[in-house]
């Protein structure tokens, strides 16, 4: 039940980020980066149907990855607070992915050596893009905060209001720890550091002041949510909920 659980929370986490992104699709500030907005949004979505699939096999009860993606309630998801979050403008989408990229860069890299060799295949496939993402956010990160006095000011906030939601990417709960002792998911403790380096780094060159600790959000990982993600999810399972088990 862990094992399922930990993978769902790595799928969870993947699908709802790559629909936020998704939602860019035509609507990015310059041509360029709305396809490069798109494109990280695949390369989420095709690691949440890899993950999704690895599911369905440990469950063994004839669901497929699409029952998963689209029909499951609210509570049942276990993806992290910080990828529901609107969109709201360029600037908080760039310091949201950035968050999260110095996140998974690390993670990703650790669970490849993961004693699960499923996960480890799918950890290596994920690494090669994640690293592309980290590269593009904190470039953007650079430019909005060392740009003009209006960028550095969305930045900044964005920086502020996201915070919060940070510290559940270090904050295990059980199915983690017992990974964690079977050797399949990495030590959360061993990231900070190297997402700490990459913060550090990145906020220094971009004049953005980071914010002080003080108390996180949590408890996405477990089923609590915010109020934005049944909005998503009454978007992105509308249509399978209204003809259920159609193909398209």
């Amino acid at each position: 039940m862990s094992l399922k659980n930990y993978t769902l929370f790595l799928a969870d986490t993947s699908l709802i980020l790559g629909q936020r992104l998704g939602e860019w699709c035509g609507h990015g500030p310059v041509l360029e980066q709305d396809i490069a907005l798109t494109n990280i949004a695949l390369d989420y979505v095709g690691r949440a149907r890899l993950l999704y699939q690895y599911v369905s096999e440990l469950d063994a009860n004839g669901k497929s990855e699409d029952n998963y993606a689209m029909m499951r309630e609210e509570r049942e998801f276990k993806n992290l607070l910080l990828v529901e979050h609107p969109n709201i403008d360029f600037g908080f989408t760039v310091a949201r992915q950035f968050l999260i990229d110095a996140f998974f860069v690390p993670y990703l890299e650790e669970l490849s050596k993961s004693k699960n060799e499923r996960l480890s295949h799918i950890a290596d496939k994920a690494l090669k893009e994640s690293q592309y993402h980290l590269r593009w956010s904190s470039e953007w990160m650079i430019r909005l905060g060392d740009g003009t006095e209006e960028s550095h000011k969305r930045i900044q906030s964005a920086v502020n209001s996201l915070w919060e939601f940070s510290g559940e990417l270090f904050s295990p709960v059980p199915y983690e720890k017992e990974m964690l002792l079977e050797g399949i998911a990495p030590d959360v403790e061993n990231i900070l550091t190297r997402w700490n380096q990459s913060v550090n780094s990145v906020f220094s060159e971009a004049t953005i002041i980071k914010p002080k600790d003080s108390w996180f959000q949590k408890g996405g990982k477990e089923g609590v949510h915010t109020e934005h993600l049944g909005y998503i999810l009454s978007d992105m399972q509308y249509l399978q909920r209204t003809y259920p088990g159609q193909d398209w």
